[in-house]
């Protein structure tokens, strides 16, 4: 099994990039990670400043996928996701949801114990380990791995998680998969700036699906089938990623337009993935069963 060690990681997402390891279509890979602070945060000391935006989001990789041409799609089954045992949460005055109110630095350190995470002396929650940052090269152009964008990157999208699998687009030759910024937990939104910052481990397995067929990227688990979208503001990612729903369930399940736009109006969940990054994310959500009943099969 080929391992890439969190010490080979990227700030960027594009064209300029070249595979750190080449594995063929069907393989697994383990990606060691850094948290979203680079592992620079070990106390309730040390603050977002003595880093930096520089050093933000490292993503392992990236990875090259043989047989990964440009229009294809890579499938990333997400297997396994461990997280260490200390989270961080950090404040930036001035930036995120709550920049009105939050003028100063703060640093909390978050222990994990026994599958929570450990608040305060009041509040542990069950742990929900996701992946922050996870995307192939980008088209025409190096994207920083803390903005997202149709090639993936900065989603923070909860669902990206063990039992998960990701379909992003084939953009450069051999796809150069990266991934990062894991959390022991996010809320959708992810409305301060930061989620509960962790390193990780991930476990996935990389597969060549040949051509586009699904609005990517997208995400398919046992219970859902979920269209992500991104865009400046968070009204343009919620239309764009509820087009992109109604464009698969048209194309590839023969519904007619007017009947798609009832069925996502009646059992469709449109939800916010993060607000805080410099583009906003949205996804929506429809239950897998919809799918099924149509006899339609996942690549």
């Amino acid at each position: 099994m080929t391992t890439i060690p969190k010490e080979k990681f990227v700030l960027e997402m594009g064209p300029s990039n070249e595979g750190v390891d080449k594995v063929a279509s069907g393989s697994t890979v383990v990606f060691e990670s850094f948290d979203c602070f680079s592992n620079s945060i070990q106390s309730e000391e040390d603050t977002f400043s003595s880093i930096g935006w520089a050093n933000i989001n490292p993503a392992t990789g990236p990875l090259y996928v043989e047989g990964a041409e440009v229009g294809d799609t890579l499938k990333v089954e997400i297997l396994d996701l461990e997280i260490g045992d200390q989270a961080a949460m950090t404040t930036i005055p001035n930036a995120g949801t709550f920049a009105k109110t939050v003028d100063q630095e703060k640093t909390k350190i978050i222990p994990i114990k026994d599958g929570r995470a450990i608040f305060n002396e009041h509040l542990s929650f069950p742990i929900d380990p996701m992946v922050g940052v996870i995307g192939t090269a980008a088209a025409n152009e190096d994207i920083p791995t803390g903005t997202p964008g149709d090639h993936g990157g900065n989603l923070d999208c909860k669902r990206v998680e063990k039992g998960a699998t990701l379909y992003l687009p084939v953009n450069q030759p051999g796809a150069l998969l990266s991934m990062g910024d894991a959390h022991s937990n996010m809320g959708d939104g992810e409305l301060l700036i930061c989620g509960v910052e962790i390193p990780s481990v991930t476990t996935v397995r990389v597969t060549v699906v040949k051509g586009q067929e699904y609005p990517l990227p997208c995400i398919v688990n046992e219970d859902q089938f979920m269209t992500l979208a991104s865009a400046e503001t968070l009204d343009d990612a919620s239309v764009k990623a509820a087009e992109n729903m109604q464009s698969f369930l048209i194309e590839r399940l023969q519904m007619d337009p007017i009947e798609a736009g009832m069925l996502l109006s009646a059992v469709g969940d449109l939800r916010v993935c993060q607000i805080v990054n410099p583009m906003k994310t949205a996804r929506v959500e429809i239950p897998k069963s919809v799918v099924d009943k149509y006899n339609y099969a996942f690549k």
